[in-house]
């Protein structure tokens, strides 16, 4: 019997032993009438089994010899203990242990010993699936490939967590919290449905909570793609199901089409479970076939019933509690994902989510007609302290009628200031000329605005001033910073000219509004010397305008920050919090001000504290309405940018297109928030050696920087850096020259030379590699002279590149000396630094014949980097081009060239768009060449 054959013939009679007698006859007489000599085979061995009831207790193949053991390596991965097993395969717990970096990952791999064509075909699509997806809550693919012993496995993010019906249980989470962790699923599933992903798998031990609260979705090992041109069944030949019964939708089990309300049914169930503790059915028997026919045509028992059961059966001194909390919108919210029909479901997850938000939030839910009573008590449930408020007042109102009747003079002027602001818009609308393709311009729109609010509202200041504040807000929203202050200017000049609290309250919101585009600009100087004078009537109005007041400290602390002032900005943060934590100020707020705090313990160095701070912030955020907003992008970035200095490039990319994806869905591709987050991940696929990728990001940014800024400003400068140092990884010394010495004009015409050095030092490598001796050591010497004192990691750099002058001079001596003069003045701390230090002594020593000496340095850095137990990709490249080098100069050519192929077929491999690596590493083997 082959391979593929015994593993169809040992599901399908695992699947058997555990039906009925009468189930199992039906069962057998299905696959008899598909493959009679394979029913006849299951009928022997079930017969056996009857028989001897011992038969099957032991395998007919020895597992062990095709099982993974612990300390075995898959591919660059170390397996260290089995985590679970499935229909698919198995998953480990392994350790990344080929030297580039240290990370523990869950590997997967296929069921040990005999799989079939089936399960790799679904394996390979899993990967596919999981290259597509980028979500917070979903688990990354980190790296997928083959063993040298043929085994095929996907590595992804290990996740120490417990499935989400156990974490709530053990924590006893109320039913609104199991909400909110709910609704994080819902986001993970709604990414997957927008990538054209159907899980078709949801189940509590798919879907597990991490001790900080973060839900993370697991396993999508029978996900189905909606754009394959032909879907492939999840039932084979024989009928053995891939997916999990209890929690699959009808559709499923009579093999329908599949869509993404496949997975609203079992995210139904998934809720079902969560909230009531037992699964929505009652068969009569616990069976397979029991369970079939409850989805296929039973009712789910309400949830608000089932809990009561289960409370009166586990002996709850207060059964009704949970039950009344479930009854109305949760019944039938649950009852509605639980339809039989798909079109009687939820149209997406995205509108299940929705419906839990407004019961959550108390507003009435789709899920059921909203009649007038219905409506009504939602209403008086969410303003109970209002109405009863409104009824005391109302009570008190006939001892002040005097003091009412002002009171209601006062209201109308306000409402009709309200009416005449409503119909204002109302006529904007209306009377706006329309797009060639009869849609409406946002900018257009706005500036018809402004035009109408000069001649319209000319007579009414107060309103024309509210409405050209409300105008630079929106403006700001579109990027449009330069437009939004010249509305601020018109509005400052209305402001003499109203009476009352009202030109304080637009004053500080108009000169919040001003700091934040002033930032926006790169004029934190500007916005600094505009803010200030409103601080004393922030102060005296602080109590009064908390919302308003807030704001402002917070923009005035960023523009603080961003001058180096991290003290004056710590305590306008500290501040602006108070206001918001003791007002009103939603979560949104307070989650704003925690990312402020947290940017500067980033700026102290204080990376971990920095990337908690930010996820507190990141967690306010979502209990309120998500992060899919500005604030949510640059959380988002923030954290990328930190988890980066951590040393966890991973989990920085996976920030940073989270990030991106936000930024392009809510604001497109031409907003400056794109542009700041294009950047950062631009830059560090750059380091990664992903340039085509990095080249993209930041060529449009560039453009965008142009057109924002102007071609002098620093913000350009930095990106003409970025450009250089693209173009001379990609091997294009010229395009690198002409980037970098732009970049280099201009921060010398904007005398910030001294706070970016590094364009020096880099434009020297490539000067020096153009064969342009004299000018790289002209620029060294200056990079050498501004980093001295100030970054000892970039004043080595120099000192090396004036050796690598002094050495190509033929000035070995004067080479060697500065080569140790830089390593004396490195701290101990300074890792990258020393190796880039000791390459280059080795280097050195080549060139001097000193063979001994260059061994003992690459000895050394060996030694080095496996005392740290990592070493860069491109380090261990130049060790082995070094190492092929010295023994083709010792005469063993065989072994030289055989290590050169290597190391140069690695970098091809590892780092494919790096032209000049492989080129270095062609020049340091270069006796090895030929032959």
């Amino acid at each position: 019997m082959d391979t593929e054959r015994w593993s169809t013939l040992s599901l399908l009679l695992d699947e058997l032993i555990e039906l009925e007698p009468q189930a199992r006859d039906r069962r057998l007489a299905e696959i008899d009438a598909v493959d009679a000599p394979l029913a006849e085979e299951l009928r022997k061995l079930i017969s056996l089994e009857e028989a001897r009831p011992d038969f099957l207790a032991e395998s007919v193949v020895d597992a062990s010899l095709f099982a993974p053991q612990a300390g075995q390596s898959v591919g660059p991965y170390k397996l260290e203990k089995p985590l679970g097993e499935g229909g698919m395969g198995q998953v480990w717990l392994a350790i990344r242990a080929d030297g580039l970096y240290q990370r523990r990952v869950a590997v997967k791999l296929l069921r040990p010993g005999l799989g079939d064509a089936g399960l790799r075909q679904r394996f390979t699509r899993e990967r596919q699936i999981l290259a597509r997806l980028g979500h917070a809550h979903i688990a990354r693919l980190l790296d997928a490939g083959v063993s040298t012993d043929g085994q095929p496995y996907l590595a992804l993010d290990y996740v120490q967590g417990e499935p989400i019906t156990q974490y709530a249980e053990q924590l006893r989470l109320p039913v609104h919290a199991r909400l909110q962790l709910f609704l994080q699923v819902c986001a993970a599933v709604s990414h997957a449905h927008a990538n054209l992903v159907v899980h078709r798998d949801l189940k509590p031990s798919n879907i597990l909570v991490t001790p900080a609260g973060d839900v993370c979705l697991l396993d999508f090992g029978i996900a189905k793609l909606l754009d394959e041109p032909h879907g492939e069944s999840l039932v084979t030949g024989t009928g053995t199901r891939a997916f999990t019964l209890h929690y699959a939708a009808p559709e499923q089990l009579r093999n329908g089409v599949i869509t993404t309300m496949t997975d609203v049914y079992a995210l139904g169930v998934v809720l079902y479970e969560l909230l009531v503790g037992r699964k929505p059915y009652d068969p009569t028997r616990s069976t397979d076939a029991a369970w079939e026919e409850a989805i296929l045509s039973g009712e789910p028992v309400r949830p608000s019933q089932a809990a009561l059961k289960l409370a009166r059966e586990r002996g709850d001194p207060n059964p009704r509690r949970l039950a009344a909390e479930l009854a109305g919108d949760l019944d039938n919210i649950l009852i509605k994902a639980l339809s039989k029909a798909p079109e009687d479901r939820y149209v997406s997850v995205e509108a299940l989510a929705q419906d839990l938000r407004r019961h959550l939030e108390g507003e009435p839910v789709l899920a059921r007609p909203h009649s007038l009573g219905y409506r009504a008590a939602k209403f008086a449930r969410r303003n109970a302290v209002a109405l009863a408020a409104g009824t005391v007042f109302a009570a008190l109102a006939v001892g002040a009628v005097t003091f009412m009747a002002w009171q209601t003079n006062r209201a109308l002027r306000e409402a009709e200031r309200a009416q005449a602001m409503q119909d204002f818009v109302v006529a904007l609308f209306e009377n706006t000329e329309q797009a060639g393709d009869g849609g409406l311009d946002a900018r257009t729109l706005l500036d018809a605005g402004v035009r109408r609010a000069d001649t319209e509202l000319r007579a009414q200041p107060q309103s024309r001033a509210e409405l050209l504040g409300l105008i630079a807000r929106l403006r700001q929203g579109l990027g449009d910073d330069r437009q939004a202050l010249e509305l601020l200017d018109r509005q400052a000049t209305l402001l003499p000219q109203l009476e009352g609290s009202d030109p304080a309250r637009l004053g500080i919101e108009a000169a919040a509004l001003r700091g934040r585009s002033l930032r926006a600009l790169g004029q934190p100087e500007t916005c600094v010397r505009a803010l200030v004078p409103w601080l004393p009537v922030v102060q005296q109005q602080g109590a009064a305008l908390r919302d308003a007041s807030a704001e402002f400290l917070s923009q005035l602390g960023r523009c603080h920050r961003q001058l180096g002032g991290r003290e004056v900005a710590r305590d306008l943060f500290g501040r602006a919090l108070a206001l918001r934590t003791d007002g009103d100020a939603g979560k949104p707020l307070q989650a704003e001000s925690r990312a402020d705090l947290a940017g500067l313990l980033a700026d102290e160095g204080r990376y971990a504290d920095a990337v908690l701070g930010l996820r507190e912030a990141l967690g306010l955020l979502r209990e309120s309405g998500g992060d899919r907003n500005a604030l949510g992008v640059e959380i988002w970035r923030d954290l990328g940018r930190y988890q980066l200095a951590l040393g966890d490039p991973m989990e920085a990319e996976s920030s940073f297109r989270q990030a991106l994806q936000i930024t392009l869905d809510r604001f497109g591709l031409n907003h400056p928030l794109t542009t700041a987050v294009q950047r950062p991940l631009g830059e560090m696929l750059l380091l990664q050696g992903e340039l085509a990728e990095a080249g993209q990001l930041l060529g449009s940014a560039h453009e965008r920087l142009v057109t924002r800024f102007g071609p002098e400003h620093p913000e350009v400068a930095a990106s003409w850096h970025q450009r250089g140092q693209l173009a001379w990884e990609s091997g294009q010394p010229d395009e690198a020259d002409e980037a970098l010495q732009r970049s280099l004009q201009l921060r010398r015409r904007g005398n910030d030379l001294a706070d970016h050095v590094a364009v020096l030092c880099d434009l020297s490598a490539v000067r020096l590699a153009r064969g342009l001796a004299g000018s790289a050591e002209t620029l060294a010497q200056e990079c050498l002279q501004l980093a001295r004192g100030r970054d000892p990691a970039l004043a080595a750099r120099a000192r090396a590149l004036l050796a690598e002058v002094a050495q190509r001079r033929g000035d070995l001596v004067a080479a060697r000396a500065q080569l140790q003069e830089a390593s004396n003045r490195l701290g101990d701390d300074q890792v990258a630094a020393h190796a880039e230090l000791t390459l280059a002594a080795a280097r050195l020593a080549l060139a001097r014949g000193e063979a001994d000496e260059a061994d003992a340095q690459l000895a050394s850095l060996r030694t080095q980097a496996r005392a740290r137990e990592h070493v860069a990709q491109a380090w261990a490249l130049h060790l082995d081009a070094l190492q092929a080098e010295l023994h083709c100069r010792a005469g063993r050519l065989r072994d030289g060239r055989r290590l050169r192929e290597a190391t140069l077929a690695a970098a091809v491999e590892r780092q494919p768009e790096r032209l000049r690596l492989r080129r270095e590493l062609e020049t340091e083997s270069a006796s090895c060449a030929g032959g």
